[in-house]
């Protein structure tokens, strides 16, 4: 996923002359060739001019850009009920140099914790599991299959955003990665890109962000079909509590095609690579909700625009109605994590007038239905 929009970058604000109409005459003759404005309002630091947009709105936006930088501001186009709005705002964007100690490390920690993740440290409790490992490093060995499966379907994710957002001359972080120790089960809370930059325009927007969960899927589909490979169907021991791991319905497909039916009173013992694959479906289910700044919410932004805080209530809304179905305590925690945590806006791309492409809207609803594919109704249980 990403953390969107600014990350750590660093801005300036220019200090307004004392004489705003000087500002605005001054603005106003880099504007007037692209934009015929009918009117100007100046609120605060930010000019705004009305109109309309005598040029295509990626040149204007390139025109605009070159032309009000040296003077400290930057404009940002919007739609508007007569035409088009051109918001000058008194920002100017730094690149700042890439420090990537920070990244190394974390990426270090989140190996650790995946192979201890991966050789079952989360059935025991915090201590028990350091002391086991390191009184038996070998033991890690057994976390690798798990381990490297994981971390290559959570790379490819990041390193989809990160060249998609360098495709469009983004300014963005390398991935940062989230060691979870146990008890967590699964050694990683996932990675993020820091965006230093915002998107041009609502197509970019998209790329960037669907780019992350499709590269993510062409790891972990062939994950879980190898690791089916090597998976067997056993008896459920009677009156042994037991973690079970529920199936989208992309996975149910899958194990489907693998050992067809499964009989009553049996299940699938899944091999590390294929459960690694499995979480990596879940992370995808879980970053593709239309919602605020997840994947699935820029997506939603580039669909529907200023209806995107819309889709994303309703969503919550969606969780809520599947906690009361199957009584998964786990979609009533993410929905919580949404509202207090995540939300249900983001800032719009520099250029929110051009349309997004017909091609990017069908692959945009096609994302939709596959988070329906991948969401499993009961993700973790015990019985």
């Amino acid at each position: 996923m990403r953390l969107w929009p600014f990350g750590r970058r660093e801005r300036h604000v220019a200090s307004l002359p004392d004489d705003l109409l000087f500002v605005e005459h001054l603005l106003r003759r880099n504007v007037e060739d692209l934009v015929a404005v009918r009117d100007r309002q100046v609120v605060g630091g930010t000019v705004v001019f009305r109109g309309e947009l005598l040029s295509a709105p990626g040149r204007a936006l390139d025109v605009l850009t070159d032309r009000l930088r040296p003077f400290g501001f930057t404009p940002f186009l919007r739609p508007d009920p007569y035409g088009v709005a051109v918001h000058a705002w008194p920002l100017v964007e730094r690149r700042t140099p890439e420090r990537i100690r920070l990244n190394i490390l974390l990426f270090a920690l989140t190996c650790l914790s995946v192979l201890m993740a991966g050789a079952g440290a989360w059935l025991l409790d915090p201590v028990t599991a350091i002391v086991l490992f390191a009184a038996e490093p070998w033991r890690l060995l057994t976390g690798v299959p798990f381990a490297v499966t994981l971390l290559a379907i959570l790379g490819t994710h990041e390193f989809g955003h990160y060249f998609a957002a360098r495709y469009y001359k983004a300014s963005v972080s390398l991935p940062y990665f989230i060691p979870a120790p146990p008890p967590f089960p699964f050694g990683t809370l996932g990675a993020i890109i820091r965006m230093r930059s915002l998107a041009r325009d609502r197509n970019s927007l998209f790329d960037i962000a669907a780019a992350g969960p499709l590269a993510g899927l062409a790891v972990a589909v062939p994950a879980i079909v190898l690791g089916l490979e090597w998976s067997r169907v056993v008896p459920i021991p009677p009156g042994e509590p037991l973690i079970f791991f529920g199936d989208s319905l992309l996975m149910r497909l899958l194990v489907l095609l693998r050992f067809g039916p499964i009989p009553d009173g049996h299940d699938v013992v899944v091999h590390p690579v294929a459960l690694a694959g499995w979480v990596g479906l879940l992370v995808t289910a879980l970053n593709l909700f239309p919602v605020g700044q997840l994947d699935g919410g820029r997506i939603a932004y580039a669909l529907f625009g200023r209806r995107h805080a819309l889709v994303g209530k309703l969503t919550v809304g969606a969780l809520v109605g599947l906690f009361a179905v199957t009584w998964s305590v786990n979609w009533l925690v993410w929905a919580a994590l949404i509202v207090l945590l995540v939300g249900f806006t983001h800032h719009p791309p520099l250029d929110d007038v051009t349309p997004l492409s017909s091609g990017r809207r069908t692959v945009g609803w096609g994302c939709l239905v596959l988070l329906v594919l991948l969401v499993p109704p009961n993700p973790i249980s015990i019985g």
